[in-house]
């Protein structure tokens, strides 16, 4: 089925003349890597074609590439690719109505159809081991700056192979993308994995004041203030949520940060015990089985969000 699905993808890439590849709001490695090397990969075999990476740049991750901005005009009528995007409000610089025909590729969980096809495999760890297998199986051409950039996708979103939902087939992508481009593994980890000293000292500040229930639910909630004192950003705490990972007596662990700038609290749920996607569902989030998140607009709502992480915990037990 996946090989259909690929083949399919490919056709249509071959049939526009205008690709636009775009992916989620606040982007993460595995998004941006995914996004670019697809733009990149595309660009390389059909140097024709118009095709352009959309969304916010993050100066953080600089160093996976450069995105492109593009009129409304530039949108009628090309093919939009969405990577790592579980629904449509989630979709950063692109107007989905614009386009003649949309494709998401994802390992999300389907939260929303609103693209004309969809490959969504739950069992990747990563949307950068998809990209790679649609351009290692099919005609699209790739480089070791590609590869490079799906590999960080790919070890960013798994935790260095921590998170995998079919091992056999992370590790055959790694093995083929190493010997299709000679990649070299060990100087590709400085930038995924430098932190600034704030960050650092924000990290320890998190671990010193999580509340504890005795069930075994880790949470805090980080207010603005905060945040300015250690001069981060809301989505800071979110990334480092896979940090608190392997703590002793903790299965699920939760972080709450303020950002009023969005009117909303940023919530990123992670658990080694219990399913918790079900429960950032009712809460208007989602995600992965283990690994959710939430955006809340009513802080009201963390208590119960709370308890009910709390509750599904202690039936777990």
């Amino acid at each position: 089925m996946k090989m259909n699905e690929i083949k399919k993808i490919f056709r249509k890439i071959k049939k526009y003349e205008t690709v636009v590849v775009a992916r989620h709001i606040g982007p993460d490695p595995d998004a941006l890597s995914s996004q670019i090397a697809l733009r990149d990969s595309i660009k390389l075999t059909f140097p024709e074609k118009r095709v352009y990476a959309v969304g916010a740049s993050t100066a953080r991750f600089n160093y996976l590439g450069s995105l492109d901005r593009i009129s409304d005009e530039e949108m009628k009528g090309a093919l939009l690719i969405v990577v790592d995007v579980p629904d449509a409000r989630r979709v950063d610089g692109a107007k989905l109505e614009l386009f003649a025909e949309k494709i998401k590729i994802d390992h999300h969980p389907v939260e929303e159809e609103f693209c004309d096809f969809v490959w969504v495999d739950e069992r990747a760890c990563s949307t950068a081991e998809m990209i790679a297998s649609l351009i290692l199986q099919t005609k699209l051409e790739i480089t070791t700056e590609i590869a490079e950039k799906l590999f960080l996708g790919l070890v960013s979103d798994s935790n260095r192979f921590l998170f995998t939902n079919d091992s056999s087939n992370i590790f055959r992508i790694t093995a083929d993308l190493i010997d299709a481009t000679n990649l070299k593994l060990p100087t590709l980890y400085a930038n995924l994995y430098k932190r600034p000293l704030a960050e650092m000292k924000f990290q320890g500040y998190i671990a010193s004041n999580f509340e504890i229930t005795e069930n075994g639910l880790a949470h805090i909630y980080i207010t603005e203030d905060k945040l300015k004192e250690f001069k981060v950003d809301p989505a800071t705490a979110g990334n480092m949520i896979n940090n608190f990972n392997f703590i002793e007596g903790v299965y699920v662990w939760v972080i709450l940060s303020e950002d009023k700038q969005n009117e909303q609290i940023r919530v990123s749920i992670r658990s080694r015990g219990p399913i918790i996607n079900d429960v950032a569902s009712e809460f208007g989030g989602g995600g992965h089985l283990y690994a959710s998140g939430v955006k809340l607009k009513d802080p009201d709502k963390i208590d119960e969000l709370i308890e009910k992480l709390d509750n599904k915990l202690k039936t777990h037990k």
